[in-house]
């Protein structure tokens, strides 16, 4: 193959209609509603970010002006979140940022970004099954239980310091991480109505646990503990203006899982309305409750004492409210919860946009005829993060995080392309204010939170996605389904018609393919 050939090839787009086509004939089951979607979105952002990187934020860097950190850096997720709106209402397949980069820029970036999105899913969810069993365990001793490490610890731990080591700290194996992470996958396998069942259940614990701190702790609120609102920069380097803009860069962290949102896309009754409406309505919802706990907990208690582990039960115990710490270390635990069923939920779907494409082997885009789910990839994700999390030391967030930035960055350019190619497509939702402004301020915003994550940081990205590379180049390159199509009818690259995606998907039994 001529090199300029095969350098084509890399960078061949799908068609937005062949997406769309695959959308109406999907063997996925179609049961979830706007309702539905929203709490998926509520259940993957609300986890550790409320229950604890709220008051070390305010301790280390902003002070009461936390605040405005989650206002800025919830305005940096609105952008993409707006981003992911339109894609998924023009697109809606359960691929999600892989998805949409196939259509616009092209199989090789398509397939970075769907190894990007393991990264973010699998290794994102044993993170939150650790941090759920270091919380349990916590919990646990509070009550006078006495845990230990030897079957709560992994074997090895890591540290930049340090390195891979073991010691008396470590223990054999990890099992309530174990545990979280084969329930989810085993409730994930029964269909995504039981998971969003669930999934309900635990919003709803983790809600009325934060509805139950603000209601009850407001009366003990100290005005005079938030002057200054933004404290005085000190010669470390703390608070002032600057402190609040680097809080932002840890309470973004917090809104980090809304684009798992997406990959439900292909099991919604009308995505068109219901995928828009449960990005954006998510992201609202838990901006609110963010913004309120910070008050309520930089009120209660001067910000330099909340640089805990556990700063809302801290702060509540020290109100002699020992109910409402036990409530608050429940809501925790039902929050981590959640967390690891929506990211174990994005990433077999992800898996089965893959092989559907023929990247990644038949067996993962097999659909169970009974429950609907895609069962192998379920599996398959569970049985790695039940591994990473049980033996591995898997705490870190930040390259989990890097690389949910990088599909961000990557959704807001497709954004922009889309428009300028496919200027002609119907699209049920539309960024406001053009393809440049907002796609833009996302994909900036973006990369600029990915460069504060560290060299190191990026290095170990750089690494996986080399890792993904080569995998791609083993397996992907030589089975793609739309490089074997174009090669039987060249030149065959631009949709003839578009479908009409509106309305319920499940009352369209044929093509609709608007007129021309």
């Amino acid at each position: 193959m001529a090199p300029q050939s095969f350098l084509r090839s890399l960078f061949m787009v799908k068609s937005v209609t062949d997406y769309q086509r695959e959308a109406l004939n999907s063997q996925l089951k179609r049961t979830l509603t706007a309702k539905d979607v929203t709490m998926i979105g509520i259940g993957e952002i609300i986890g550790a970010g409320i229950f604890v990187i709220t008051g070390k934020a305010a301790a280390l860097h902003a002070g009461p002006a936390i605040v405005l950190s989650f206002i800025l850096s919830g305005l940096a997720c609105a952008f993409a979140g707006l981003c992911y709106s339109e894609m998924a209402a023009l697109v809606p397949v359960a691929g999600s940022a892989y998805t949409y980069a196939y259509a616009t820029t092209g199989e090789l970036l398509a397939w970075v970004i769907g190894w990007d999105l393991m990264l973010e899913y699998l290794m994102g969810a044993a993170t939150v099954a650790v941090g759920w069993s270091a919380y349990l365990v916590s919990f646990l001793n509070s009550l006078g239980a006495d845990i230990g490490t030897r079957w709560t610890v992994g074997p090895v731990e890591y540290s930049d310091k340090r390195g891979f080591y073991s010691d008396e700290t470590t223990g054999i194996i990890n099992l309530p991480a174990i545990a979280i992470v084969v329930l989810c996958t085993t409730i994930l396998c029964l269909g995504v109505r039981h998971s969003a069942m669930f999934n309900h259940a635990m919003v709803f614990v983790k809600v009325i646990v934060i509805m139950l701190f603000l209601f009850s702790t407001v009366s003990y609120v100290k005005p005079e503990n938030w002057s200054p609102f933004i404290p005085e920069r000190t010669e470390d380097g703390k608070y002032g203006f600057a402190g609040v803009l680097r809080a932002c860069v840890s309470v973004f962290f917090a809104y980090i899982g809304f684009d798992a949102v997406s990959t439900c896309a292909q099991e919604v009754k009308n995505p068109a309305r219901d995928m828009p409406l449960g990005i954006i309505g998510s992201l609202v919802f838990c901006t609110i409750l963010y913004i309120l706990v910070s008050l309520c907990l930089t009120g209660i208690k001067p910000y330099t004492l909340l640089g805990t582990s556990a700063p809302l039960a801290d702060a509540v115990k020290d109100l002699g409210m020992t109910w409402l710490k036990i409530a608050v270390s429940i809501g925790g635990v039902a929050g981590l919860t959640s967390v690891i069923l929506v990211s174990l939920l994005a990433q077999p779907r992800v898996f089965a946009s893959l092989a559907a494409d023929g990247l990644l082997p038949p067996v993962f885009g097999r659909i169970h005829p009974k429950f609907g789910t895609p069962m192998v990839s379920t599996i398959v994700s569970g049985t790695f993060c039940v591994v990473a999390a049980g033996f591995l030391p898997v705490r870190d967030h930040r390259v989990p995080s890097a690389g949910t930035l990088l599909a961000f960055m990557l959704v807001c350019i497709s954004v922009s392309v889309l428009r300028f190619t496919r200027p002609d497509l119907e699209r049920p939702f539309r960024v406001p204010l053009g393809p440049i402004i907002i796609p833009g301020l996302g994909a900036l915003s973006a990369g600029a939170l990915i460069v504060t994550t560290g060299v190191e940081t990026i290095l170990r990205l750089a690494i996986w996605m080399a890792l993904g590379l080569v995998v791609y180049g083993g397996y992907g390159y030589r089975h793609s389904r739309l490089r074997h199509q174009r090669a039987l009818v060249p030149g065959d690259e631009k949709d003839s018609h578009q479908i009409d995606m509106s309305g319920d998907m499940d009352s369209k039994e044929a093509l609709h393919p608007h007129s021309h």
